[in-house]
């Protein structure tokens, strides 16, 4: 893979760099199951959209099967939402989160990526179930958004890494990492327990710190992104403009991480092209609405004309 580095040593996440480094050809021959499996485990009885707008960034990246993992209350509603879907009720806590189920109950070892974290309430049980499910998916390339993402702070979050890696090793994979978060500077900065001024000012440090410390991709959100992994290399995306930054959008960039890692990239591809598809999917939208005023839900649909543009690599 050519590259193209910075002054500082990191990679230009630009059109360049995906030229030079393509997605996996699923192949025309290859059914459903072939094209990836993604489990999606999010969503509450206030923030029901939010699993939705992840599930259709997956779906549009590519990924074969879907399946849906959301509170009781909210699941015939997201079912009809997204019918492309398996969708599985799980049962709610007092404070609006999702009851840990039996892990039997989620098909873990059927899927080839996981999301956990949008639209979900409760951070305890957020935690519990987050842990549990990535204490049974070893091999499994995981993404944690949103109140997902508080679960690096747990304390058995080493022992999981640990497991994780060992099991990502023996599986031959050439990845750092088989997990990725995606925080924005508050989230970054409560993660990393410093004001987010600290984070704003010198976000690659704050984006390679955490990548070492937690054994993760991250995903170092803002109109600059910054993506590092475990072992020090860092991509920057400078691009996308304003109106990306609106309610749904870090749902829909998650899933489509998501799928993308569903249908056999290498996380740190997956996560390098699922924020350039993000960003210039926003400036299709710009071009048609102005810089403002767009809606997450209208991302998706870009997604896949802007992969079919990098395929051929003239």
């Amino acid at each position: 893979m050519n590259t193209r580095a910075t002054s500082d040593g990191s990679i230009n996440a630009d059109d360049h760099l995906l030229r030079r480094w393509p997605l996996p050809d699923p192949g025309d021959a290859t059914d459903k199951d072939d094209r990836g499996r993604v489990l999606l485990i999010g969503g509450s009885i206030e923030m029901p959209g939010a699993i939705v707008l992840a599930a259709l960034g997956a779906m549009r990246a590519g990924a074969g099967k879907l399946c849906l993992a959301t509170a009781r209350s909210i699941a015939a509603h997201v079912a009809h939402a997204v019918p492309e879907a398996r969708v599985i009720a799980l049962d709610e806590t007092s404070g609006g989160g999702v009851i840990t189920p039996s892990i039997d109950k989620l098909p873990i070892c059927d899927v080839d990526a996981i999301l956990i974290g949008p639209g979900m309430q409760d951070k305890q049980a957020t935690q519990s179930i987050t842990c549990s499910v990535l204490s049974a998916s070893p091999s499994v390339a995981t993404v944690l958004d949103a109140l997902a993402l508080e679960s690096v702070k747990a304390d058995n979050w080493q022992a999981l890494i640990d497991k994780r890696m060992s099991a990502h090793q023996s599986a031959g994979s050439k990845s750092s990492a088989s997990i990725v978060i995606t925080p924005h500077a508050g989230e970054m900065a409560s993660l990393l327990d410093i004001e987010k001024s600290a984070v704003e000012k010198d976000k690659q440090h704050a984006a390679l710190s955490a990548a070492k410390r937690w054994t993760t991709v991250v995903v170092a959100k803002g109109a600059t992104t910054h993506i590092a992994n475990p072992t020090g290399e860092v991509w920057v995306h400078a691009g996308g403009n304003v109106g990306l930054a609106t309610s749904g959008s870090g749902d829909v960039l998650a899933g489509i991480i998501t799928g993308l890692c569903a249908r056999g990239a290498p996380i740190e591809q997956a996560t390098v092209w699922a924020v350039r598809l993000h960003a210039l999917a926003g400036d299709k939208l710009q071009q048609r609405f102005g810089r403002i005023g767009y809606l997450a839900r209208e991302i998706p649909d870009h997604i896949p004309p802007l992969m079919e543009s990098f395929a051929d690599p003239a």
